[in-house]
């Protein structure tokens, strides 16, 4: 169990696959799957199964969209915090954190009045990490160039 790398409670991953170098990442290990916020979602075929096209936006307030696409593995309900239940499309991608790479899925959905544009649930946490909730960007901050660069601060550091 000490040997797993320690994160805190917001830290910067990459999603390769994507395109996303450097995304800010809510950890939260009260939630049951991870989400991504999406600003739109156009599905389509393709060999047989579905696609899904969409932008995330890297940064707050819609800046720095990307553009991107991904084979989709399901559909299924979902029950925010707040007891509500949506539909989303799940999508498996490499998410990478802390020097660990894993296949994980991610739901879609919109978290436009979110502080992060991405939240990391259980499922993808278990048995990878150790989590400290004092800790905030314990690995350091990715650039967009994909390079990490340690926080200054004296909360980043275990």
């Amino acid at each position: 169990m000490h040997d797993l790398p320690l994160i805190g409670w917001r830290e910067w991953l990459s999603l390769p696959q994507l395109g996303l170098v450097a995304l800010k990442v809510k950890i939260d290990t009260g939630a049951r799957s991870s989400s991504l916020h999406v600003d739109s979602i156009e599905e389509y075929e393709c060999d047989g199964r579905t696609w899904l096209r969409f932008a995330v936006a890297t940064r707050r307030h819609g800046a720095g969209l990307v553009d991107c696409d991904a084979p989709a593995c399901d559909r299924r309900d979902v029950t925010d915090s707040g007891g509500h239940v949506t539909s989303r499309w799940f999508i498996r991608s490499v998410v990478s954190l802390a020097g660990v790479e894993w296949v994980t899925e991610i739901n879609l959905t919109n978290r436009r009045n979110m502080l992060f544009p991405m939240l990391l649930g259980r499922s993808a946490l278990c048995g990878r990490f150790r989590v400290d909730p004092q800790l905030s960007y314990a690995c350091g901050r990715l650039r967009p160039s994909g390079r990490r660069m340690p926080i200054k601060s004296g909360k980043a550091t275990p």
